[in-house]
């Protein structure tokens, strides 16, 4: 893996990537972090794949464009929580207090990232947990434990052993969001799989998935854009 700056202005970096899979030169544009990535076969000269990145330039730089810019977390930005944009605005005494259309936050600027991040995973945990607890209930079913992560690959995921995983930024999607993943990492503790038997326990513990489900797909990457630390 390497690295290379395409000029311009202003230059965009690219990662460079050998593929033995690979069976022609692409250019791929993170939805997560904007990241550019240009994949090659194996054989093909780094100087080849970089023509290929000059004469996708206006079509790389149209997308990197159009992404939606990362947010620092501080007093004054905008940040979502269960599907509502919140402003994040000073707060006073000690604990972190939600209101309609705000975040009020204690403390000195540069805490209000690490300490907003930790509360909304605590946040994101009891939700979790009800959201887990009330789905396994439902089929009589038990899980192991709840973890939470930051994960950007996937939303949740359920083990061989009912351990259940989940993304706390779960916790800035509308609600409905958040119990659907619920139910489909619990389904899983009845199918570990996607079979048409799987989908009728989600089905069956949430009877609209389809519309969450299509949230997820079409917003989840945006909620990777908001950065609790440097």
């Amino acid at each position: 893996m390497g690295h290379h700056l395409l000029p311009g202005n202003p230059p965009v970096a690219l990662t460079l990537r050998r593929s033995a899979r690979a069976r022609r030169i692409s250019l791929r544009v993170s939805a997560l972090d904007g990241r550019v990535t240009l994949t090659m076969p194996n054989g093909v000269p780094d100087r080849e794949a970089l023509d290929f990145a000059r004469q996708k330039e206006a079509w790389l730089r149209k997308h990197l464009a159009s992404r939606a810019e990362d947010v620092q977390i501080t007093h004054g930005a905008m940040v979502p929580f269960e599907g509502i944009e919140r402003q994040i605005v000073p707060g006073s005494g000690r604990m972190i207090r939600l209101t309609a259309t705000s975040l009020e936050v204690p403390g000195t600027p540069e805490n209000v990232a690490p300490r907003l991040g930790a509360w909304l995973k605590q946040q994101a945990r009891n939700r979790l947990v009800v959201a887990s607890d009330d789905y396994a209930a439902q089929i009589g079913r038990r899980y192991n434990k709840i973890t939470l992560r930051d994960t950007r690959s996937r939303w949740g995921s359920c083990s061989e052993t009912g351990a259940l995983m989940y993304s706390w930024r779960l916790l800035l999607a509308p609600p409905e969001v958040l119990d659907y993943v619920a139910a489909h990492e619990v389904a899983h503790l009845v199918e570990m799989n996607h079979s048409p038997a799987f989908w009728a326990v989600v089905e069956r513990l949430m009877p609209d998935y389809k519309t969450p489900r299509k949230w997820l797909r079409q917003n989840g990457s945006g909620l990777h854009r908001y950065r609790f630390r440097n």
